[in-house]
């Protein structure tokens, strides 16, 4: 029987990369990982595990998205003022200051 993860961050929640700190926002959740193994030996240098969930997330004040492993993120407290060019082609800002996924995702 196959065991199956459970994500602790979902689509909307703003993160912080544990080792280099900056601040992101989830965009996509996939159950492991599903890059090629060419990337994860490129890429992945702290070799997280592949067997838990990954996220697909915009870096905040920069342009590009990152896929990092669930253990190296954790939840930002800090959830205002986030700039990435993406965020309002995925998201809408909900009455309580979430964000609110406008696409639907895995």
């Amino acid at each position: 029987m196959e065991h199956i993860q459970t994500a602790t961050f979902a689509p909307g929640q703003v993160v912080r990369h544990r080792r280099f700190g900056y601040r992101g926002l989830i965009f996509d959740v996939d159950a492991m990982f599903s890059q090629s193994p060419e990337w994860y030996e490129m890429m992945a240098q702290s070799r997280p595990s592949k067997d838990r969930p990954w996220y697909h997330v915009l870096v905040d004040g920069e342009t590009h998205t990152t896929y990092v492993a669930e253990e190296n993120l954790e939840l930002c407290g800090h959830t205002d003022e986030f700039d990435h060019p993406l965020l309002s082609s995925l998201f809408d800002m909900a009455d309580n200051g979430d964000f609110a996924s406008r696409v639907s995702v895995n």
